[in-house]
């Protein structure tokens, strides 16, 4: 994401508004040249490549809007590394040991370094030449590092990852946030809820899959306390709202004024019709081996049963329940399935807590026998839901077995 000094917004009353790139041919052109500039640098050191971007600038005043897009270039897309024969700082003490045994001359210093190259041969049992030494003294300080990867994205790309920066932006200062998710596939909402448990944001969720959801988000400079790590977050979690297919988002900001140093209260929203572009990508069919495993071996059983993936959502005070298969039957039965394999003690606790909320006897939780539930401070009998037990796979027999009890 970009730095605060390279966002760029302004002012309709009480609505921000950040800076936008249009993708015509003149920002594709000033792309194009930066993307090219990482290319040609490729095995250069960072330095050089910052002697091509202040060329790159010149003196228009459209320079932040290529410090933007080489930020995120050098941010996202490049690999830099250290390339020295031993790391720099030993490889500095055993130089200086030995220059201190010489006289203080051109003459002498090239004597030492041939010296130290001789020894790190026979102890590395490789040729390193007098001049690798020197390179590789100062290499860990950054303007030395090798750009040694660049993933180049399409001019496109990236000036679609620039406005999605620019509007990330506008969270660093968010005080309160809400996201109403309307009527989606339930795969995307279970893909939206794990990038808010990933990223650690404090929300409070209301609503059903019919109806759709409102996520009450605190912001990093609401009344708790201010966090840049905090804001990061909350802007982190733009790209997979994106994946979303009908959402909409209003914002409270604070900052402060440039002139007067007062706070400044401000308002933002967006919508699915926002025309941005994540760069994150969609959800996987499966969280786990374990549930692609047992999908795969459904389908060779001879059932009416149909095994359907991440449809139905229960909801539970403050937040969502997303089983991982819900099982039909052409009579009009339903039960859902939870697979519980994951051994972490905070997992479990979780995951035994929102069943206990949910309450739902047409639940049914596969459990493995692996799992240490005592430890953990879990007792799954105690629960309105349907138990099965597995070791390491879990069987489409018993599940069924259940289902026709």
């Amino acid at each position: 994401m970009l730095p605060t000094d390279l966002l760029v917004h302004r002012y309709q009353g009480e609505a921000i508004v950040p800076k936008r790139l249009a993708v015509n041919a003149e920002n594709i052109a000033i792309a194009a040249e930066a993307i090219t500039c990482f290319a040609q640098a490729c095995n250069h050191t960072r330095g050089e490549l910052s002697q091509r971007l202040q060329k790159l600038e010149g003196d228009g005043t459209d320079y932040r809007i290529k410090r933007g897009l080489t930020h995120l270039l050098s941010s996202g897309f490049c690999t830099f590394e250290i390339i020295s024969p031993l790391d720099p700082p030993n490889l500095r003490q055993r130089a200086f040991m030995l220059a201190a045994q010489t006289l203080h001359s051109p003459a002498a210093t090239i004597k030492t370094l041939e010296r130290l190259a001789v020894n790190l041969s026979q102890e590395l049992e490789r040729d390193v030449s007098a001049v690798q030494i020197g390179e590789g003294l100062y290499a860990d300080r950054p303007d030395n590092q090798i750009l040694t990867t660049f993933e180049a994205p399409t001019p496109e790309a990236l000036l679609h990852r620039y406005n999605l920066s620019q509007v990330q932006g506008i969270f660093y200062k968010a005080t309160h946030i809400v996201i109403n998710a309307h009527r989606n596939d339930p795969g995307e909402y279970k893909l939206l809820f794990r990038y808010l448990k990933l990223f650690c944001l404090m929300a409070y969720i209301e609503g059903d899959a019919d109806q759709g959801f409102t996520l009450k988000i605190d912001g990093p400079a609401s009344v708790f306390s201010a966090s840049t790590r905090y804001g990061l977050a909350l802007a982190k979690l733009l790209p997979a709202l994106l994946h979303v297919t009908r959402w909409s988002l209003s914002a409270t900001l604070s900052s402060k004024d440039t002139y007067t140093q007062k706070t400044r209260t401000s308002q933002f929203s967006l919508d699915s019709d926002c025309g941005l572009v994540s760069h994150y990508p969609p959800g996987k069919p499966y969280d786990s081996m374990l549930e692609a495993s047992f999908a795969k071996r459904w389908q060779k059983t001879k059932t009416d049963w149909k095994l359907e993936r991440e449809i139905d959502l229960i909801p539970i005070p403050g937040s969502v329940m997303i089983p991982d298969f819900r099982l039909v039957h052409p009579d009009g039965r339903t039960l859902l399935l939870e697979i519980v394999g994951y051994w972490r003690p905070e997992y479990l606790r979780k995951k035994f807590s929102q069943v206990q909320k949910a309450d739902r006897t047409d639940l049914i939780l596969a459990i493995s026998e692996r799992l240490n539930l005592d430890k953990a401070g879990v007792d799954f009998r105690d629960t309105p839901a349907r138990l099965v037990w597995f070791k390491d796979k879990l069987s489409p027999k018993s599940v069924l077995q259940v289902l026709e009890d």
